[in-house]
């Protein structure tokens, strides 16, 4: 008996459900978002390239006349490792499976992450001279990647963003520190550049590192239970009927302003889930740069720490908090211990007449400086490039210079001033009276490594010293370099026996001591006093 003709539709519809079904269940072979057109890899060691697959799919990967294969896992991840090259192209890199996957215009060459807050990522287009930049950036072996901002609790498996060729039309979208770095490292070793901006302003160093690698400093695990609380006290009912009040409020004053010709108010924000905060400790690290891990770089560059000046303590704290980051970022890598570049908080507030002036903002230029007590580690001193009233300096070209020299005189080896004086130890001679009452004030002696040639960078006097004896009142040095043994030496008349010496050591100081190079020294202070007490 022949079947109904709508039975036999009805069951071809259901079997075709069943064969789309099964195919939307098919993983098709992809990479992890890092991996892009115009992507540069990192030369003279092996490349680790990964994505995903079916569970127990092959995959095999060429670049050039190379290929790898490996199998996905249970969760459908695969990660192989491509042999060291020497630095060329451009490739076509292709992942296959039950399907391929193409990536073209591959370079390889110098890869560098670039993290941080506002100042890292402040664009090419808001920094110094940018139309004569935009005129001159014609650097196609220079590759910018942006990672997309993302904060969340769990550490992620991939991210989104773009590889850029360096032009006159897309530099005005890169990170301006980051450019004027690579575009002098690609100047010195000419070969390709890439620059990975994983970058997010107003973030605190909390948000950057993993959650274990914090909760394993005492420390710091007082700051992670103060964000636990806020979290806990969080009531989003609350938050939404505050933010509705506020913005009521803010609407009449509005259009008063508007009527009196006034500038409008600041419009009001509503509180988000602090869960999902920017700020929550680890939800960058989770967000940007997990998703990173472990595509091959030769180093990292840092420009963080504004958000973490708001007190003495936490200026102090900063310390332990950057170290926890190089160690969690470089165990994470399993790269050893790979360079590391920090660029120091640069001069910023109103001047102020006191000889030292202990902040948040001077301790976190502390924090940074004591990074250099591990190994591969380096700093761009930039208390002379910044701006009094604007936290985002415009002069990027000096900082990313800056940190270019220290990679290019310590991580590839040329012999170069890569660093401004570093004060290396102190040593101090008591004053004296002699027979008619007349006092000699003690002189401090300063040494300093990177010191070839110390000067002052206008021809004018040394300044932006201070000494202090044990009652821990500083005043203003008198300072000079003396001949014979190449040390600074300082003195004060009004202080007899100093025990301590400090430099620039303020927010906005006007320091003037440089090398021969022209690079400035970084302020030192010989003291390790409680610096909470002078708050």
């Amino acid at each position: 008996m022949p079947l109904p003709h709508r039975w036999l539709k009805f069951n071809l519809i259901v079997l075709l459900g069943l064969l789309l079904g099964t195919a939307a269940l098919h993983a098709e072979v992809r990479l992890a978002g890092v991996f892009g057109d115009h992507m540069v890899l990192q030369r003279e060691m092996a490349v680790p390239v990964w994505g995903w697959a079916d569970p127990g799919e092959s995959v095999a990967v060429t670049l050039g006349s190379q290929s790898k294969q490996t199998t996905a896992d249970a969760s459908g991840k695969w990660m192989l490792k491509l042999d060291a090259m020497s630095a060329g192209g451009p490739f076509s890199l292709t992942a296959s499976g039950s399907n391929k996957v193409t990536v073209s215009d591959v370079l390889v060459g110098e890869v560098w992450l670039c993290s941080g807050q506002s100042n890292m990522a402040m664009t090419v287009n808001r920094a110094k001279d940018f139309e004569n930049e935009k005129q001159h950036a014609n650097f196609p072996q220079i590759r910018h990647f942006k990672t997309n901002s993302h904060a969340t609790p769990e550490p992620q498996a991939d991210c989104s963003g773009s590889w850029s060729i360096c032009t006159s039309d897309s530099v005005g979208g890169f990170s301006a520190t980051a450019y004027c770095f690579g575009r002098k490292l690609y100047q010195e070793l000419n070969v390709p550049i890439g620059l990975i901006n994983s970058s997010w302003g107003g973030t605190d160093v909390a948000a950057w590192t993993s959650l274990p690698a914090q909760q394993a400093v005492d420390a710091i695990v007082p700051k992670l239970e103060a964000f636990d609380r806020t979290i806990a006290a969080f009531d989003p009912a609350q938050a939404k009927s505050t933010y509705e009040a506020a913005l009521a409020r803010w609407e009449k004053r509005a259009a008063t302003a508007k009527k009196d010709g006034k500038p409008v108010p600041r419009r009001p924000q509503p509180v988000g889930d602090p869960r999902v905060n920017q700020n929550r400790p680890a939800n960058l690290f989770n967000g940007m740069i997990n998703p990173l891990i472990p595509y091959a770089i030769r180093g990292a560059t840092w420009y963080q720490g504004e958000r973490n000046s708001h007190s003495i303590a936490d200026g102090v704290l900063y310390a332990a908090q950057l170290k926890a980051l190089i160690g969690d970022w470089r165990s994470r890598w399993e790269q050893g211990d790979f360079q590391f570049l920090t660029v120091q908080l640069p001069n910023f507030h109103a001047p102020v007449d006191e000889p030292v002036q202990t902040t948040g903002w001077v301790m976190v230029r502390e924090s940074e400086m004591q990074t250099l007590q591990l190994k591969n580690t380096g700093i761009a001193i930039t208390t002379d490039v910044g701006e009094a009233n604007d936290i985002h300096p415009k002069d990027k070209q000096t900082v990313g210079h800056r940190l270019a020299l220290w990679a290019l005189g310590t991580t590839y080896g040329q012999e170069i001033v890569y660093s401004g004086p570093l004060m290396s130890f102190s040593q101090y001679r008591t004053g004296t009276t002699n027979d008619a009452g007349k006092v000699t004030p003690g002189r401090v002696m300063v040494n300093f490594i990177h010191a070839n040639g110390l000067k002052s960078s206008d021809g004018k006097p040394l300044r932006g010293f201070a000494v202090a004896d044990e009652d821990r009142k500083f005043y203003p040095a008198d300072a000079s370099i003396d001949k014979e043994t190449g040390l600074l030496v300082l003195s004060s008349k009004k202080v007899h026996t100093p025990v301590a010496a400090r430099y620039n050591w303020a927010d906005n100081p006007d320091g003037n001591l440089v090398n021969g190079a022209g690079l400035p020294a970084a302020p030192f202070r010989t003291d390790r006093w409680d610096v909470s007490e002078e708050e």
